[in-house]
């Protein structure tokens, strides 16, 4: 369950390349901002947000200046992942290991942007 504070936004407008996310509403009001629409959300909404490119981008805001927002999220959660935020330009490569080193999961992220890219070369013995 998420809590979202008054006037707070819940993550970054972004897409997702792999995952599906659904919201449920459990409290409060807010919008969504979906593609290049924004639509109003309140208790009861379920709000489903399939994989794509900017189209499908979303962030979920609280609009109300006295009151929390409350909401599930459920994730496919497949792994590895590419998200993209089209308001800072940015893109996010995540991959989830279960079970890594001493028993933990392990994560491998890198969030960037596209000009930060190297040649497939750089820093390798190409000889």
């Amino acid at each position: 369950m998420t809590v979202l504070p008054p006037g707070k936004r819940a993550f970054p407008f972004h897409s997702h390349r792999i995952n599906e996310e659904m919201f449920f509403v459990l409290e409060g009001a807010g919008e969504i901002r979906m593609g290049d629409q924004t639509h109003a959300i309140r208790q009861g909404d379920f709000i489903a947000c399939p994989a794509g490119g900017p189209d499908t981008a979303h962030q979920i805001i609280n609009t109300s200046t006295t009151a929390e927002l409350k909401f599930l999220a459920v994730s496919t959660m497949q792994s590895p992942e590419i998200a993209e935020y089209p308001d800072s330009a940015k893109f996010g490569v995540i991959a989830r290991h279960p079970v890594g080193k001493y028993g933990k999961p392990e994560v491998v992220q890198f969030i960037g942007r596209m000009d930060m890219a190297m040649d497939y070369w750089e820093g390798e013995d190409n000889a």
